[in-house]
């Protein structure tokens, strides 16, 4: 039997399809449409943000690509996010996104927009993708909706992705740095109903902390511990939402003194203390960004009481810094004026002036947030950390003290203790408005919730 051209992306080890067989594969299948009143979530947002959008590059080209798939291993990709500004302006968040893109063409004063995407695999006609293509084909990763099926999912007109090397060029946010800074900015004030949805992920995330302290007896038992603690939490993740906004973050003892733990491969000491760095990021693609450091055995020791009771005055005074209207870098050095002065009382430094107490801060007191954990990254700085805070931007407030294990600056019983506080608040008329509040932060409080959970 005659063999088809391999022509699409399979594996060196696919069985071959002959003739008769590809022939059949293309019959008697029954029509499976996308319900007709689907939406993407936000839809009655995205045209808004379009026009916002279009409103700053009259008369040009822009797109704004979804990204690619990028192999993890030989013919195994790793899942595939949108770029934050596509869904931003689509509302198109799936792992079935993979190499579409956002046309805005000129048109009259303004633009219009035009999807460039991968329609559903046809099945009639000679098509062999449905079946056999490893990277899009409907029955290797799933269904994708058809041309029609997407405008009514976006209500923007849907072409071909093949379609774009028609186009003549433009600029591309992947490349552009003036489009990407404008895309960041346009995102720093989010709108109700991306408030909301950054409160879905803080809610996914504080049950996902509660599970986690559920399982300590199991991971304290486990040598590597914190990746029993890391697999808890992504659990909830992917079970709620997306899965998780960042990678999860486990460090206990010593190694919550790295700011970006990730390796997770330690055994837990109940003598130590834990830092939780973690975060859901919801079906949408807004994620949560919370931290709690908690003692394994449920109890502070005297000296992680006196390290974490710092970290927590810094934190509520930079909290209280917040407020449309104030500087964005107020509630850091509102933060870092208590932890000066709080070393300065330990004798660690000799004042609470300059810049010193930075060897045991290390990075930052807080970030934006929403569909990225380090949201807007590309604004410019007099939008963003030489700004000013207004309603609606939404951020991280969270200090950390990180007294590494090794530093002879630091009395020993001081050495080797990382803890960090931190939550997400957005930003109100009035004020700041504590989106994380349902996960303790006093030392009384903690203690108490974790007894509560362990004892359940």
């Amino acid at each position: 039997m005659a063999e088809r051209p391999a022509r699409l992306n399979t594996g060196s080890h696919d069985l071959p399809v002959g003739l008769e067989l590809a022939a059949f594969m293309t019959t008697d299948w029954a029509p499976t449409p996308l319900p007709g009143d689907l939406r993407v979530p936000g839809y009655e947002v995205m045209a808004g943000r379009r026009a916002r959008l279009s409103a700053r590059f009259p008369g040009e080209r822009l797109l704004v690509p979804a990204g690619e798939l990028k192999v993890r291993s030989n013919d195994c990709d790793h899942r595939f996010r949108p770029h934050s500004a596509y869904a931003w302006l689509t509302g198109l968040t799936g792992e079935d996104q993979p190499g579409h893109v956002l046309v805005m063409e000129p048109s009259g004063s303004g633009h219009e927009a035009v999807l460039y995407v991968r329609p559903r695999s046809p099945r009639a006609d000679g098509g062999d993708e449905f079946y056999r293509d490893r990277r899009y084909g409907e029955f290797w990763v799933g269904r994708r909706p058809d041309l029609a099926e997407a405008e009514r999912l976006t209500g923007v007109r849907c072409l071909h992705v093949d379609d774009l090397d028609a186009l003549p060029p433009g600029r591309d946010a992947s490349s552009d740095a003036e489009l990407a800074q404008v895309l960041s900015e346009l995102r720093l004030v989010k709108d109700a109903w991306e408030v909301a949805q950054l409160q879905l992920a803080v809610d996914h995330t504080t049950t996902g902390f509660e599970d986690v302290v559920r399982s300590l007896p199991r991971a304290l038992a486990h040598p590597r511990g914190e990746r029993v603690l890391e697999g808890v939490f992504g659990l909830r993740a992917r079970a709620e939402g997306n899965g998780t906004g960042y990678e999860t973050i486990a460090a206990s003892g010593a190694h919550a003194c790295v700011l970006h733990w990730i390796r997770n491969d330690g055994r837990l000491d109940p003598r130590e203390l834990l830092l939780l760095d973690a975060g859901v990021e919801t079906e949408t693609l807004y994620t949560s960004d919370i931290t709690r450091t908690l003692p394994l055995s449920g109890r502070f020791s005297p000296v992680q009481r006196q390290v974490y009771e710092l970290v927590l005055a810094a934190q509520e005074a930079g909290i209280s810094a917040l407020r449309p209207g104030a500087a964005y870098r107020d509630f850091h050095r509102a933060a870092m004026q208590v932890i000066a002065e709080g070393l300065a009382d330990w004798g660690v430094l000799k004042s609470a002036s300059g810049e010193l107490h930075r060897r045991y801060t290390l990075c930052g007191s807080g970030h934006m947030l929403g569909l990225d954990v380090h949201d807007c990254a590309k604004a410019r700085a007099e939008t963003y950390l030489d700004g000013v805070l207004e309603a609606g931007h939404v951020l991280t407030v969270e200090p950390g003290l990180y007294l590494q294990p090794d530093d002879e600056t630091l009395p020993p019983e001081l050495r080797g203790i990382g803890v960090r506080i931190e939550d997400d608040l957005v930003i109100t008329d009035t004020g700041a408005h504590l989106l994380s509040g349902a996960l303790p932060r006093s030392v009384d409080g903690v203690e108490e919730w974790m007894g509560n959970l362990l004892e359940g």
